[in-house]
């Protein structure tokens, strides 16, 4: 299974705004104990969607003071079940953004309607620590369809690294 809960960033302003979807498959593995026979999302897999996306908008931010990593949530709270087959919209407004830390209002919407809400504390990582060619494809993506698209080093975009 692979960890990525953002499907596709659909609007962001670095280190301001992000606006991101995850189509929840009817096949995730995890709707088969949660719960047999009511499937829904689990509410931790809710925020960890909302990280995620609040960590691709302060990773688009700045390169050199490494990457998001999610330190602490503040509050959540789950206003609604999300079912399989669903779309999820997720949304984060930054807060506070410092060369240590951030913090994001964030919240998910199926069909317009708001299911959940965090704010959430981010710390930074430096880049060093992770394997070596660390990519998000999916905030990767986003830039590349950007018009001009964004001048990134290489080292955080190897799509863009020449030959």
């Amino acid at each position: 299974m692979r960890f990525i809960l953002v499907d596709e960033i659909q609007a962001m302003i670095p280190g301001k705004s992000i606006r991101a979807s995850k189509f929840v498959s009817p096949d995730e593995d995890y709707f088969r104990d949660h719960f047999p026979g009511f499937p829904v999302v689990p509410g931790v897999l809710l925020t960890e969607m909302m990280a995620q996306t609040a960590g691709k908008c302060l990773d688009a931010e700045s390169f050199e003071r490494g990457r998001s990593m999610l330190a602490r949530i503040d509050s959540a709270r789950f206003s609604a079940w999300v079912l399989p087959g669903s779309t999820a919209v997720i949304s984060a407004e930054i807060q506070t953004s410092r060369p240590e830390f951030a913090k994001a209002k964030c919240r998910v919407e199926v069909h317009s309607r708001v299911v959940a809400m965090a704010d959430l504390f981010f710390a930074f990582v430096p880049r060093d620590r992770f394997a070596a060619g660390l990519r998000d494809e999916v905030l990767e993506a986003y830039l590349a369809r950007q018009t001009p698209p964004p001048s990134l080093p290489p080292a955080a975009n190897p799509t863009l690294a020449a030959p």
